[in-house]
């Protein structure tokens, strides 16, 4: 429909172009006068014409006093017939000019052969964009079972390096083994070295394994194909296959390049789930790359990348060496990539001289390098917002909330009843977390509304950890349920607000039973195995390896770490109310507690 009407309006673009040239060629500079032959008749009789000018069938009159005047005359009929039928005498013509004008060169080709020749011109150049987008259409047929990868070459702007990749320093050195490779394969084929196959990143979401990837092309300077796992698989059986086939053959007449398959658990899954029907698609698809990367001949110099971030439901097939051959695991940024990610993300952001981007990785724990791009984005569209020409700090950590928690909603209308209990309910959090030895100290405490949340009380490590002991979870446990605490001690009931604590308390509590071992009742050993089955979006099996007298037993513990979390956190509670009450009353007049505020009330950590 999008070409139809292009083409129509290139066709009535043209036909209004030639319509203006066809009316402004027919119009003369003098206006001139269209009579009759009888009058031309008596005005030769009179002896007034001095000129007249014979074109077809057009009589051009030039009479004495230099008017002009435009006869018509019978078509076929020649000017001397005419003259002999109103019986004019030869003499009266003596005096008279007369010319016989013959059509010729464009003038001919414009009156008598282009009012014929356009229509056909017309109808020639419809068959011709039809015949081309049909023949566009059988192309497309023809071109379904083809790759559609997209092809990154040696040239190709914007060419990304290891420089532009902060962090992964495991992953780079792993991958440059592969980069040297392609530079320099006469180096191990000489020691007998078998060329790499395949190497795998896995990673969490935003970690950056397909700007790893094309980093490796760049370094490499090689041409690189990129393409999607689920743009393998379509609605016709064998499709997915016959891309795989032409995508590999492009490679190796490019070779030495790279082949990426991003999202490669889209068609990597387990074989034979049986799950969701007709899985023969995808699985053709699977065989097809396995016998292609176990195709390869030894000394062709095409290396394939893949990234997924669920490792847990590939084939094993496709794991084992010989195919992809090295696992590269990429893990979230600690705080010294993250400020590394930041000064590369930085690069084109006129940042004041105040910001600190250590202070900047300090609060964003567990933030991958995609997140802290979209961070620094906020942080300039928060700046431009207010018309700044730079970004201060104060920009970056607004950013580092909305992304956390989500955007303020300052618009929200509260009861003065709400605002206190929200009060409370906050001040206990932040002063159960404070006075607890193993939490982390508070960063900012407020009762504005944000995103879901009616309130918020801002926890950040002071360092990256990878375990946690016990004591910990517990004393995390007792600052979920302080707020719900705090209500209940200062108000006697409880609210809707403390929900959401309440919900990740439980689902801690379960975990540390069921999957850390850490209930003293049961003992070391974990409760269930999770299947990876996906059915519209939602896991919808869980193996039970205990009886339900096990898992009264949990729920049973369950109630017991919650009710040791509920007595420590009221023991704090009670014993530091007079804190809380200042705390309660700097909330309702600020509204909101920086660090350093909160610390002159409560005192250091």
């Amino acid at each position: 429909m999008k070409n139809f009407l292009k083409n129509f309006l290139i066709f009535f673009t043209v036909f209004l172009i030639i319509a203006a040239f066809f009316s402004f060629y027919g119009v003369s500079e003098k206006k001139v006068d269209e009579v009759g032959l009888e009058k031309l008749i008596n005005q030769i009789e009179n002896e007034e014409v001095s000129a007249i000018i014979i074109e077809g069938d057009l009589l051009k009159v030039t009479l004495k006093d230099n008017t002009n005047e435009v006869i018509k005359k019978e078509p076929g009929e020649s000017f001397s017939q005419l003259l002999n039928n109103f019986s004019i005498a030869k003499e009266k013509l003596v005096n008279i000019n007369i010319k016989i004008k013959d059509d010729r060169g464009l003038n001919f080709w414009i009156k008598n052969v282009l009012p014929y020749l356009f229509p056909l011109l017309i109808l020639g150049a419809l068959i011709y964009f039809m015949m081309k987008s049909v023949q566009g259409a059988n192309n497309k047929a023809l071109m379904f079972g083809q790759s559609q990868a997209k092809e990154f070459g040696k040239d190709t702007k914007g060419k990304v390096t290891f420089k532009d990749v902060a962090g992964v320093k495991e992953a780079k050195e792993e991958l440059k083994e592969v980069v040297e490779f392609l530079k320099q394969p006469k180096k191990f084929l000489e020691l007998g070295a078998r060329i790499p196959r395949g190497v795998l990143l896995l990673g969490s979401p935003g970690t950056g394994k397909t700007l790893l990837a094309r980093a490796v092309a760049g370094e490499a300077n090689v041409p690189f194909f990129h393409m999607s796992g689920s743009e393998f698989v379509e609605m016709f059986v064998g499709v997915g296959a016959s891309r795989v086939r032409d995508l590999f053959k492009k490679a190796k007449k490019s070779a030495p390049c790279i082949v990426f398959v991003d999202e490669i658990d889209a068609v990597g899954r387990r074989r034979g789930a049986g799950l969701g029907g007709s899985h023969d698609e995808r699985e053709q698809t699977l065989n097809q790359i396995l016998v292609e990367m176990d195709g390869f001949d030894q000394n062709t110099n095409v290396i394939v990348l893949a990234a997924t971030n669920r490792p847990d439901v590939l084939d094993p097939a496709l794991l084992r060496p010989g195919r992809f051959d090295r696992q590269v695991i990429l893990d979230d940024p600690d705080i010294a990539d993250r400020e590394a990610i930041l000064k590369v993300h930085a690069r084109e952001k006129p940042l004041a001289k105040d910001v600190s981007l250590r202070k900047i990785a300090e609060r964003t724990p567990g933030f991958s390098g995609a997140d802290l791009s979209n961070l620094l984005n906020e942080g300039a569209i928060l700046a431009a917002r207010q018309n700044k020409k730079i970004i201060n700090i104060e920009d970056i950590f607004e950013a580092v909330e909305k992304v956390m928690i989500g955007p303020e909603r300052k618009s929200r209308i509260i009861t003065a009843n709400e605002k206190k209990i929200t009060a409370y309910h906050e001040a206990g959090h932040a002063i159960v977390a404070h006075f607890l030895p193993n939490t982390d100290p508070v960063h900012k405490v407020s009762i504005i509304s944000r995103g879901q949340a009616g309130g918020y009380t801002l926890k950040l490590p002071t360092e990256d950890k990878h375990m946690h002991a016990k004591s910990e979870f517990i004393e995390e446990l007792a600052v979920l349920v302080a707020g719900y605490i705090t209500e209940k001690e200062i108000f006697g009931e409880v609210t809707t607000g403390a929900t959401s604590d309440l919900r990740q308390a439980t689902r801690l509590a379960r975990k540390l039973i069921t999957d850390f071992g850490m209930s003293n009742t049961l003992g070391p050993r974990t409760f269930g195995e999770k299947e990876e089955m996906i059915f519209l979006g939602r896991e919808i099996h869980e193996q039970r390896d205990y009886s339900e007298k096990i898992a009264e037993q949990i729920d049973k513990e369950i109630s017991v770490f919650i009710d040791q979390a509920v007595h420590q956190a009221r023991g704090i509670v009670n014993n530091n109310k007079e804190i809380l009450e200042k705390v309660v009353a700097a909330l309702l007049e600020k509204e909101t507690l920086e660090k350093e505020e909160f610390e002159k009330i409560v005192g250091q950590k």
